[in-house]
């Protein structure tokens, strides 16, 4: 399955629509996690843990780590596209409008219903704003940047980017549990499931027409 980039100039209208409906649910996704209060995911937990000592929302502090992580592209040598600017600013605003409007759960029954929720959700939500192939997110950039300069299997630098940040957000306070496993085990499953579905395809090129053979006498 190809995941490259593809010029915006083709079928730019499903395709753009279909990245700001990934997007937005991305973000409600991260909401539903939060207010779950089990576990987020290894940057959530990164987000959650410096929005009180900067005291900004968790959506502004969501497009602070997305400019930062764009701004390490540049020795890296990553382009960015449409959907990389529009990742790092319409995730931050979906996030706050559902953090706005998601009650903190407080019984057990209601937590779980809501880290599954946004798990599943998640990776519908990943899957769509991939599929438009329209430029990859901060974060992935900066994983498929590191490993074609380093060398470096993409799963390694995945993993040591994410248990970094895990770490870090977690001495600063972020919340680590069974929702953060959740999320580790499925989201690339949940992911692979749903893009076959959305993923955008190029055109088949036509088939040429057949050589005229002369006719032998």
């Amino acid at each position: 399955m190809d995941l490259s980039p593809v010029s915006l100039s083709r079928r730019p209208v499903p395709r753009l629509a279909q990245l700001f409906v990934g997007l937005v649910l991305y973000g409600v996704s991260m909401a539903l996690l939060v207010r779950a209060q089990l576990g987020l995911d290894p940057w959530d937990v990164l987000h959650q843990g410096l929005a009180p000592r900067l005291g900004w929302s968790f959506g502004a502090v969501t497009a602070l780590t997305g400019v930062v992580v764009l701004l390490l592209w540049i020795p890296l040598r990553q382009r960015p596209g449409v959907g990389t600017v529009a990742n790092v600013v319409v995730i931050a605003v979906a996030v706050d409008l559902a953090l706005a409007v998601i009650p903190p759960a407080t019984r057990l029954g209601w937590q779980i219903a809501l880290m599954v929720t946004g798990v599943l959700l998640n990776g519908v939500a990943t899957a769509c704003y991939v599929g438009a192939r329209l430029g990859p997110g901060p974060r992935d950039g900066l994983m498929t940047g590191l490993h074609a300069r380093t060398g470096w299997s993409v799963r390694w630098v995945r993993t040591g980017i994410e248990l970094t940040v895990l770490t870090v957000g977690w001495l600063l306070g972020g919340t680590v549990g069974v929702g953060t496993v959740l999320y580790a085990v499925s989201i690339g499953p949940l992911a692979q499931l749903f893009l076959p579905w959305v993923v955008y395809r190029e055109p088949a090129p036509a088939p040429k027409a057949p050589a005229c053979v002369p006719e032998h006498p």
